[in-house]
């Protein structure tokens, strides 16, 4: 009997950058203690982030996200918790509202094929 294997449809509205931006975040922790960290992110899309916190949080929980190259601020849902040792978390969030180019930068549009580095051709003498 044969297994058949699917690859996870990409349900990202826009495709993930690694990029490292330097955030200032703030929230409430678990315990109800307001927190604020220094951080940076692993990597961005035009919906929102990833970066890695040591602060408890939970799915579904509010921050106020600084981008701190630009001042920008913005509300965002975390989206995902996974653990990264240490008693840190790989934390994804996304924007709550419409977010005019928070990361200052282009992203390709969805379905678009990833750039692949082209090697000049070999000539031979």
């Amino acid at each position: 009997m044969s297994t058949l294997h699917f690859r996870r449809v990409e349900r990202r509205r826009t495709p993930r950058v690694a990029v490292f931006a330097d955030l200032t975040i703030q929230g409430y922790a678990e315990n109800n203690e307001k927190f604020k960290v220094q951080t940076r992110t692993l990597s961005v899309s035009g919906h929102g982030g990833m970066t890695i916190m040591d602060a408890g949080l939970a799915l579904g929980q509010t921050l106020l996200v600084t981008n701190e190259n630009s001042g920008q601020k913005t509300e965002c849902k975390v989206v995902s918790l996974r653990p990264a040792g240490d008693g840190k978390s790989i934390v994804a969030f996304e924007f709550m509202g419409a977010c005019a180019n928070f990361w200052k930068m282009t992203f390709p549009s969805q379905g678009a094929k990833p750039l692949r580095r082209v090697t000049p051709a070999t000539v031979n003498p």
